[in-house]
């Protein structure tokens, strides 16, 4: 295999080990040598930027959430759900000049790892990367289906693109079938009117919170995927879904968002079926956090999705 060009390895000292053969963890099984690349299953992939969050007007800081989030995910212990998981962690990609650069570079890496049939776990940095991560599923599969799991829709027509773009590039360019598009824990008093009726006008589905409590989120979920056609899934964590007692440490907390419970329900159904193809983890912001809990729950998320059922 030939090495990326574009990655840049992640700090040696985010792979924790306690050199226990009785306390394996994840930092202990995760190769970083591209040798490995062959036989993975997963590949873990950073961009550690947030210039779409300044561009959104949004508090700085998730530029540093690829490193916090992998500080928490190598600590897991591997349990037995995960003994049969190949990991590699390649790093993370070049941060451009631009944010269009860079999602450039991201969009390349991506459909270069959908096409030699891994799983990619993106961690973010901003939003915006979905608009990056899902263009390179939408020439990596046929019929994908995408989940926004978020407060917000992000379908803003603001240009220059930022955090609260991507749906809306995606839709407009045709790179996503509004039919097979669920917002996942939208919060309606925290968007715009005007964005809430151009998702209905698109055909494409919201799932306010309230309604999610009363169904039950993780069966609500479990049933669109059930009854989808879709051959690859994404579903897309914006950890700002999550109430802010909870995920205190993001780009835009709330008070009001699903529980750490509900989005791990969700991480449930990614893990269950096999043609989850991208599980992405964006608007963790470590400078506003709090114990690294919100680090900690990104990681809790990943490891709850990479459980056995989906390889």
């Amino acid at each position: 295999m030939t090495t990326f060009d574009d990655l840049i390895p992640a700090d040696d000292e985010l792979f924790y080990s306690r050199g226990d053969p009785s306390d394996i963890r994840f930092g202990d099984v995760v190769r970083r040598d591209l040798q490995a690349y062959a036989e993975a299953h997963v590949v873990v992939l950073g961009c550690p930027q947030d210039e779409g969050v300044r561009r959104n007007r949004g508090r700085s800081g998730a530029r540093l959430a690829p490193s916090e989030i992998r500080k928490a995910l190598y600590r897991y212990p591997v349990s037995e759900s995960h003994q049969h998981l190949r990991l590699i962690d390649v790093g993370n990609v070049k941060i451009a000049e631009t944010l269009e650069d860079t999602h450039a570079t991201l969009r390349q890496t991506v459909r270069r790892l959908l096409g030699d049939g891994k799983k990619v776990v993106v961690l973010g940095g901003g939003n915006d990367i979905s608009y990056p991560d899902c263009l390179a599923l939408s020439k990596a599969a046929t019929r994908p289906l995408v989940f926004n799991i978020d407060r917000h829709l992000d379908v803003r027509a603001d240009v220059p693109r930022n955090s609260g773009t991507p749906y809306r590039q995606l839709l407009e360019e045709g790179a996503l079938d509004p039919n097979l598009f669920h917002e996942i824990g939208i919060n309606s008093f925290a968007n715009s009117p005007k964005y809430r009726e151009y998702v209905e006008q698109v055909g494409a589905q919201i799932h306010y919170l309230g309604d999610l409590r009363t169904q039950g989120v993780g069966t609500t979920i479990r049933a669109i995927v059930d009854g989808s056609d879709a051959d690859a899934l994404f579903f897309g964590f914006d950890i700002d879904v999550v109430r802010a007692v909870e995920a205190p440490g993001v780009s835009d907390p709330g008070p009001m968002g699903l529980t750490a419970r509900e989005i791990c329900e969700i991480a449930d159904v990614a893990a269950a079926d096999p043609r989850t193809r991208v599980i992405e983890i964006t608007e963790v912001n470590p400078e506003h956090d709090r114990d690294g809990i919100t680090s900690k729950l990104a990681a809790n998320v990943i490891v709850r999705a990479l459980a056995r059922g989906s390889l």
